[in-house]
């Protein structure tokens, strides 16, 4: 069974408060609860932000596509949100979630940072 997603309360003056950059993005570290692991960046506009808090569940603008899109949707492998929160200089979200399934990377990791410098692995392998 799949954990609950918990909307997450807000007001429009903290949504107004967040930096996005002139393309209008902010990016959004992904972090695990419990382990603390950071499981990937992402990017979200106002929508994906706005839908990421009201839903429980993360949302993020696809650069590439050029469109809104819910983690886990395609892949199963979904993330609940239990915490959004902003740095300092309100242009960085972190969002700390239960990871459900494999992970968060779309190879199959469960975090998108593992590969480490000076590890061997292919730079160039996605």
């Amino acid at each position: 069974m799949s954990p609950p997603a918990t909307p997450v309360p807000y007001t429009e003056a903290e949504l107004d408060a967040v930096a996005f950059d002139e393309r209008g993005l902010v990016p959004a570290i992904v972090q695990e609860e419990g382990t603390g692991a950071v499981l990937m960046l992402a990017w979200m506009n106002r929508e994906a932000l706005r839908r990421t808090l009201e839903s429980g569940r993360t949302w993020f603008w696809s650069r590439r596509r050029a469109e809104l899109w819910c983690k886990g949707e395609t892949s199963g492998d979904r993330q609940y949100v239990r915490r959004v929160a902003y740095d300092c200089d309100m242009d960085v979200v972190l969002v700390v979630v239960e990871q459900e399934g494999r992970g968060a990377c779309h190879t199959g990791q469960r975090t998108c940072f593992f590969r480490d410098f000076g590890g061997g692995a292919d730079p160039g392998r996605r």
